[in-house]
């Protein structure tokens, strides 16, 4: 059997579209039941948002999952509580692309350039960032190359040390694939956020 293309499941999965607050809303709903989550910026139609929910095995529907952007919310917790929370000057490691590349940002980690080892790891899919002083060790994949079934390639690699910046240029498939989804979705009936009928209170 063959195996669905990224481009075939994005067209089968159930849209809708929203605009509010100078952006594109997209809401995916998966043949199998995934949702996905996708917020472009008007004027630029850069994606600043993707997220993913996926239900649990007993059907309960799972947190939203960050892939591209970062989680705004954080949760509100009381100074006499026992929750373990994450220092706030622990590294942060989150995702923000341009329309070129993938790029990711890396805040609190005050070392300088040399310190730092960049790699692709072809066999296990992945790309490597460590510290020589073992630091800071983070290994991860780049899902839109996955969907897409592409290799990695490690001349697309770059670092810059302005702001701990990890830039992959993104392949030309995937350049196509962006720009043949975002004709799509421009074309679906967003509504704004005035026409909802708010009935929940």
């Amino acid at each position: 059997m063959a195996v669905q293309s990224w481009v075939d499941i994005l067209k089968l999965s159930k849209k809708t579209a929203l605009i509010h607050d100078g952006k594109r809303k997209i809401h995916y709903l998966f043949t199998d039941g995934k949702e996905m989550a996708e917020e472009y910026d008007l004027k630029t139609d850069e994606l600043i948002v993707r997220k993913w929910r996926h239900k649990s095995t007993l059907g309960a529907q799972g947190q939203w999952q960050m892939e591209v952007g970062e989680s705004l919310t954080n949760p509100v917790i009381s100074l006499d509580s026992d929750v373990i929370k994450e220092n706030c000057s622990n590294p942060v490691f989150i995702r923000k692309d341009t329309k070129t590349n993938f790029q990711w940002r890396i805040r609190n980690l005050p070392y300088p350039k040399d310190v730092f080892s960049v790699f692709v790891e072809p066999s296990e899919r992945c790309i490597i960032i460590k510290t020589s002083n073992k630091k800071y060790y983070k290994k991860f994949s780049i899902p839109d190359i996955d969907r897409s079934h592409l290799p990695l390639e490690t001349s697309a690699l770059s670092f810059t040390h302005s702001n701990n910046t990890l830039i992959y240029k993104k392949p030309k498939e995937i350049l196509t694939l962006e720009q043949e989804l975002l004709k799509e979705l421009k074309k679906l009936k967003g509504t704004s956020e005035g026409d909802i009928d708010c009935k929940t209170q």
